[in-house]
Order: C-alpha cells, then sequence, then structure tokens
C-alpha cells in the first residue's frame, strides 16, 4: 500500500479512493471525504479523523489505535475485525456499522450513534459506552467486561450470551433486549 505517514490529507476529497492497506500512521485526515473509500488492511494508528465522512467505506482488519475519531460519520462502514483500541469515537455515528469482531478495547464511544450496528463478538473491555444510542444493535457474544455503559440506550439490542461483568449498566434502558444467556458473574 501506499506510505502516507503524517500526510496532511485535511479537507481532502477522497471519494471512493483505495487506500487499501496504506500507512497513514499519523496522518491528518480531519474533515476528509473517504465516503466508500477502501482502507482494507490500511493502519491508521494516531491518525486524526476528526469530523470525516466515512459512510460506507470500507475498514476491514485496519488499524484505528489511539487513532482520533472524534465525531466522524462511519454509518454504514465495514469495520470487521478492526482494531479500535484506545480511539476516541466520542459523538460519532456508526449507525448500522459492521463491527464484528472488532477490537474496541478502552475505547470512547460516549454518546456515539450505534443504532443497528453489527458488534457481535466484539471486544468492548472497559470501553466508553455513556450514553450511547445501542438500539437494536447486536452485541451477541461482545465482551463488554468493565465497560460503562451508564444511560446507554440498549432497546431491543441483542445481548446473547455477552460478557457484562462489571459492566456498569445504570440509568440504561434495555427495554426489549435480548439478554439469553449473558452472563454478569465473575
Amino acid at each position: 500500500g501506499a506510505n502516507l505517514e503524517r500526510a496532511n490529507l485535511e479537507r481532502a476529497n477522497l471519494y471512493m479512493v483505495n487506500l487499501a492497506k496504506a500507512n497513514l500512521i499519523k496522518a491528518n485526515l480531519e474533515g476528509a471525504n473517504l465516503t466508500k473509500a477502501n482502507l482494507e488492511g490500511a493502519n491508521l494508528t494516531k491518525a486524526n479523523l476528526e469530523g470525516a465522512n466515512l459512510e460506507g467505506a470500507n475498514l476491514e482488519r485496519a488499524n484505528l489505535e489511539r487513532a482520533n475519531l472524534y465525531m466522524v460519520n462511519l454509518d454504514g462502514a465495514d469495520l470487521d475485525r478492526a482494531n479500535l483500541s484506545s480511539a476516541v469515537l466520542y459523538r460519532g455515528d456508526l449507525t448500522g456499522a459492521n463491527l464484528e469482531g472488532a477490537n474496541l478495547y478502552m475505547t470512547n464511544l460516549a454518546w456515539a450513534y450505534l443504532d443497528r450496528a453489527n458488534l457481535s463478538s466484539a471486544i468492548l473491555y472497559r470501553a466508553d459506552l455513556v450514553g450511547a444510542a445501542l438500539s437494536e444493535a447486536n452485541l451477541s457474544e461482545a465482551n463488554l467486561k468493565g465497560a460503562d455503559l451508564e444511560g446507554a440506550n440498549l432497546e431491543r439490542a441483542n445481548l446473547e450470551r455477552a460478557n457484562l461483568t462489571k459492566a456498569n449498566l445504570a440509568g440504561t434502558d434495555l427495554a426489549g433486549t435480548d439478554l439469553t444467556g449473558a452472563r454478569a458473574d465473575e
């Protein structure tokens, strides 16, 4: 892939661009248009994607560790098995996004929109999901151990076989949620 380490692509139009396996470590993509872009396997460690539009983008197996995704648009994006550990997705739009098997360890998803998102088998260990919108989200077999879900909306979500050990569920809306086989014990 392309080597764009530390590149300044602020507000760039990268619509449908192919950056598969690209090196975008510490790249500045603030406000960039990456709609339907192919970033499969790309390395975006510590990249700045604040306010970027990644609607429908392919980020399968991408590394977004410690990336800044504040108020990012990932509506319908594919983040299958992506690494988002310690990333900031505060107030991000991940409506209908695919995060199956994604690593969201200690990720900041506070006030994020994850309605209808697929988070099955995702690692959300110690993730910040305060006030997050997760209605109709699929969290089956997800690891939410130690996650903070205070005030989150999990209405009609699927939490089958999810690990909720030491998770904070204070003020959480669980109306119509499937908790079959979910566990909250040590």
